[in-house]
């Protein structure tokens, strides 16, 4: 994908203890750095909507809280360092009724000449906490990812 694909992007250093004894990312991390993605993708989101901001990040945290992770795919096209900037760009790839997927990509440095390092896949579906099965995703939270998007992902 070009990074125009993307409409979030969350800059991170590559840290000394992420480094294998190879001296590149232990390809392990790239996984947490895709959660770490997402997980500030939805800090965005909520900060994005309009209304109370405490009542936004309290029912958010209501639906994170619900889903899960099903599927992760990675796809290793070069290796980060120690010090590298990443960008991870996340973006809403597709969304079902019960289930969302979100692409991933890892590159170092942010213009039009950075390095695409990873992509990634994660499949995440969203659980009634009471009966603990898959459930319909709550149709403000399709809204609100729906409008931060400003497209309208496959499948929606």
């Amino acid at each position: 994908m070009a990074l125009s694909d993307f409409r979030f992007f969350h800059r991170l250093r590559v840290r000394w203890a992420e480094v294998d004894r190879q001296d590149v990312v232990f390809n392990g991390n790239y996984l947490l750095y895709f959660d770490v993605g997402v997980t500030e993708y939805w800090r965005e989101l909520v900060v994005s909507q309009p209304g109370d901001l405490t009542a936004n990040r309290a029912q958010m945290a209501v639906w994170m809280h619900n889903v899960y992770v099903v599927k992760s795919t990675v796809e290793y096209h070069g290796s980060a360092l120690f010090d590298d900037e990443l960008e991870i760009g996340v973006r809403l790839g597709k969304i079902g009724r019960s289930s969302m997927t979100w692409k991933v990509e890892i590159h170092r440095g942010a213009n039009a000449s950075a390095e695409h390092l990873i992509s990634g896949e994660l499949v995440y579906v969203y659980r009634d906490p009471e009966l603990k099965k898959s459930a319909p995703i709550p149709a403000d939270l399709k809204a609100w990812m729906l409008a931060f998007e400003k497209i309208r992902p496959e499948g929606a």
